[in-house]
This record gives structure tokens, C-alpha cells and sequence, in this order.
């Protein structure tokens, strides 16, 4: 009989250790398991009582190594993922689970290799005497600074349960909005999907065999203007695509590029929230994003300059992060919020009165909220809007683009018809 070292949980989640014998690592665990223990490590203890000789953890039942993957392999935490995981998170600490107890458990179930890795370490630096917030500050890519931010002021009031709900809800809420924006989008991008590539299959494959047509046929009559053009356009892309594509890609980065520099993301962002179409949606979603980003905070118990800062980070606009780095100011000097709002001249007065009267009435994180709910609203309504005006456009585009081939490829036709008639 082999002896093992473990370290396991109590009902309570207060870690234990201890040795067992066992005829092997499987059996052990079982052992344990029948104290009403849930084990985290399992060591096989070599010449009965010297230096472990393995090491295991067990997860879900079974015993498996803890290897953890490069974080190369591990990919990246999606949206959806972490909200899940704040969401659970909030329903353990409230049914009354010790915070240790709760990461294993969701240790054991995360499918996720960065999020599950994240929960590991955040579980050890937590055993090793830091606070919930620090473990998670140690991860800035997978939990940014406002959820950092609302965890260390849920830990410092004493309501984790109750600010874990609200990010929760708060992530749900941007998720949701998201997702609509996304279905919203669906149909259209797949309408404009098919009709590039319709375009390109009728000016590689079909607009090249007419030109030689009508090279024969024409002679040296030049060709009407429009099908000269369609011509040209067709030769390009056949002939010229590597210079075609090489540009497209120059564009592409370069875009990328000003929109690393402050200027030119703020070029970019204010061109977004004046386009023609999409303008209105961004910057319904944008105000959106910030009144409740803002309300959640405050409400949470971060204090208003602080939680200003940290809205700028995560607004993910310049226009607007800098329309709040204004309001920051201002508020530090002593002034009340709304005055500044509307100097901004980004929101709409609807907000400046919103946020002026939750300030006479001492209740600005509600009134917050209630701003972000009303512009949810606004933001199906005008992504409802939308779908209904870009469909019959992108129809219509294609139609007009289709057409055109179709009427550049008949004009020679009719030429050389009147000629043989003749």
C-alpha cells in the first residue's frame, strides 16, 4: 500500500492536510472524498513517508495533472466567458460560499485554458494572503480596471455578493446590446457578401471573354464610355490584382496605424459619430456605455473621480474619453457634473438634465441608470431602424452594380448589330 499526502477543502472551505494509504492515486481520492473532503492535490509519498514522488490534482472527480499551457496556447477570453464567470461567481458568494471555496469550484468547471489558468493563480495569490482585487489586478487581460475597481470597493464595503451581482448584470446587459447589434448586421453583411462576390466572378471570369468579342468583332471602332470603363476595371483585377491587393492591405494598415496614435483615433472616432448611417447607433451606444459604466461604479462605492478615470479607459472612444477627462477636471476643481456635460457638447441635453437633477436629488448612480436603460431602448429601436433601411439599399446596390455590367456589355452589342444591319 503506497501512502499519500493531500491537501483538500472542509464543507466550511477551510484547506486541511493530511496523509492516507491507498493501493493508489484513484483509491485515494475516493478515501478522502468519504471524509466529506474535496481534494486539491494528491502526492504519492516515495519509501512511505519521504519527498513526494508525484504530484496530481483533482478536478471534477477524477485525478489529473495540473499542466498548465503556454498562455500562446491558451487563447483569450471571450466577453461571454467572463461574464458567465462573474455571474457564477456572484451566485456562490451570495449562497454563502467562502471565496476560496467558490474559485475551486469554478476551477473545476471552466472549460476556458486562460480563464481556468487566471482562477489557479488567482486561488494561490489569494492563499498567499492577498485580497480578491489584487489577484485580480494580476490579470489586466482577462479583468480590466473596472472590474477590478468594483471588486476592491465591494471588499472594502463589505458587499462582494452584492457587486459581483451588479457586474454581472452589467456585462449581460453590454452583451446583450452587442449581440443585437451583431444579428442586426448579419443579413446585410452577408447580402454584401454575395454581391462582391458576384461582382468579382462577372469581371474576372465573364467581362475578359467579352472583351475578346468584341475586340474581334469592333476592330478598331472604339468602344461606348461605359463598357471602355468596365473594361479597364475588369483588366485591372485580372491583370493588376497583386497591385490591387497590395494596396487594399497599405490602406488597411495604415489605418491601423493612425488609429494607434491619439490624433488619429480621434479622427476616426469622431468620423464614426458623424457618419451618415451607423453615427447615430455609435453614439447611442457610446452614451449607453458610459451612463451605466459610470452609474454601476458609483453605485458600487467608487469614488465619483475615481470612477471618471476609469470610464475614460474603458469608453473606448476618444471623442467621449476626453469629453470625460474635461468633466474630471472639473468635478476635482469643485464643480458639479452637469455643467461640464453640457460644455462637452457630446451628449444630448436629455442627459445633462437627467444627470443635473440627479444631483439636486442626491440619487446620480439611479439616474445613471436609468439613462443607460432608456438609451438600450433608443439603441434597438435605431438598430431596428437600420436593418430596414440597409437591406433594401445593399438590394439595390446590387442591383445597380449587376445592371451596370449587363448594360456595358449590351451597348457594343447593339452597335455591332446596327452595323451588320446596315
Amino acid at each position: 500500500m503506497a501512502r499519500f499526502k493531500f491537501t483538500a477543502l472542509d464543507s466550511k472551505g477551510k484547506e486541511v492536510h493530511g496523509e492516507i494509504e491507498a493501493e493508489n492515486q484513484t483509491v485515494a481520492i475516493s478515501r478522502i472524498r468519504e471524509k466529506q473532503y474535496f481534494p486539491t492535490k494528491v502526492e504519492e509519498l516515495s519509501g512511505g513517508g519521504g519527498k513526494p514522488a508525484k504530484r496530481a490534482a483533482a478536478k471534477g472527480g477524477a485525478l489529473s495533472m495540473e499542466i498548465r499551457l503556454p498562455k500562446f496556447l491558451q487563447g483569450r477570453v471571450k466577453p461571454k466567458q467572463l461574464t458567465a464567470f462573474t455571474r457564477q461567481m456572484s451566485t456562490l458568494v451570495n449562497a454563502g460560499l467562502p471565496l476560496m471555496r467558490a474559485l475551486r469550484v469554478l476551477q473545476r468547471q471552466e472549460k476556458n485554458p486562460a480563464l481556468r489558468d487566471a482562477v489557479i493563480q488567482m486561488a494561490e495569490s489569494i492563499e498567499s494572503g492577498s485580497t480578491f482585487a489584487e489577484a485580480l489586478a494580476a490579470h489586466p487581460k482577462v479583468f480590466d480596471r473596472l472590474f477590478v475597481n468594483m471588486v476592491k470597493a465591494g471588499e472594502l464595503g463589505g458587499v462582494l455578493d452584492v457587486v459581483l451581482a451588479r457586474l454581472a448584470e452589467f456585462q449581460e446587459k453590454a452583451e446583450k446590446i452587442k449581440g443585437k447589434v451583431k444579428s442586426a448586421m448579419t443579413y446585410p453583411i452577408v447580402v454584401l457578401v454575395m454581391a462582391l462576390v458576384i461582382l468579382i466572378f462577372l469581371m474576372t471570369a465573364i467581362v475578359p471573354r467579352f472583351a475578346d468579342i468584341f475586340a474581334d468583332l469592333m476592330g478598331s471602332k472604339g468602344m461606348p464610355m461605359l463598357t471602355q470603363f468596365v473594361m479597364d476595371a475588369s483588366d485591372t483585377m485580372v491583370h493588376r490584382f497583386p497591385v490591387v491587393a497590395i494596396v487594399i492591405v497599405a490602406l488597411v494598415i495604415i489605418i491601423k496605424l493612425l488609429a494607434k496614435t491619439k490624433w488619429g483615433a480621434y479622427g476616426l472616432d469622431k468620423f464614426k459619430l458623424n457618419a451618415p448611417v451607423f453615427g447615430t447607433l455609435i453614439s447611442k451606444t457610446s452614451i449607453s456605455r458610459f451612463t451605466r459604466t459610470l452609474g454601476t461604479l458609483m453605485s458600487a462605492g467608487v469614488p465619483v473621480l475615481q470612477a471618471l478615470n476609469i470610464v475614460k479607459e474603458t469608453i473606448g472612444n476618444e471623442v467621449i474619453g476626453n469629453a470625460v477627462a474635461t468633466i474630471h477636471d472639473a468635478v476635482k476643481e469643485g464643480e458639479n457634473m452637469a455643467p461640464p456635460i453640457a460644455a462637452s457638447k457630446v451628449f444630448p441635453p436629455m442627459v445633462v438634465s437627467m444627470v443635473e437633477v440627479g444631483e439636486e436629488t442626491g440619487a446620480l448612480p439611479d439616474m445613471l441608470m436609468k439613462i443607460a436603460d432608456s438609451y438600450d431602448d433608443d439603441v434597438d429601436n435605431a438598430v431596428a431602424a437600420l436593418t430596414s433601411i440597409i437591406e433594401p439599399l445593399l438590394i439595390i446596390f446590387l442591383a445597380v452594380v449587376v445592371g451596370t455590367i449587363v448594360v456595358a456589355l449590351f451597348l457594343p452589342l447593339v452597335s455591332i448589330i446596327g452595323t451588320l444591319s446596315g
